[in-house]
């Protein structure tokens, strides 16, 4: 069962390719997604990645959080379900 990762705190010039490789070394990456805003198309300095067991995951997370990755500290930790969102829908 694949894991997934939260990986925080990433310089705006990681992408999915580097954030990736970075993983790699602690097993088999099945996808690695650097988070963009959709109007600048910019990095929002966050991202997630899915390692293929929870072995792999864990020492990842070990191994990389606090570390430095592209001038930054990164947060790494297991990714948590999204939260539902409120409908705050505005009725003008």
């Amino acid at each position: 069962m694949n894991t997934k990762i939260y990986v925080g705190n990433l310089s705006f010039n990681i992408t999915n390719d580097t954030l990736a490789d970075k993983f790699a070394a602690f097993g088999t990456v099945t996808s690695a997604k650097v988070i963009v805003d959709r109007d600048t198309n910019r990095s929002k300095g966050f991202g997630f990645v899915e390692m293929s067991t929870n072995a792999e995951a864990q020492e990842a997370i070990s191994s990389l959080h606090g570390s430095e990755f592209g001038g930054r500290q990164m947060t790494v930790n297991e990714a948590k379900p999204m939260e539902p969102r409120s409908n705050n829908k505005r009725r003008y």
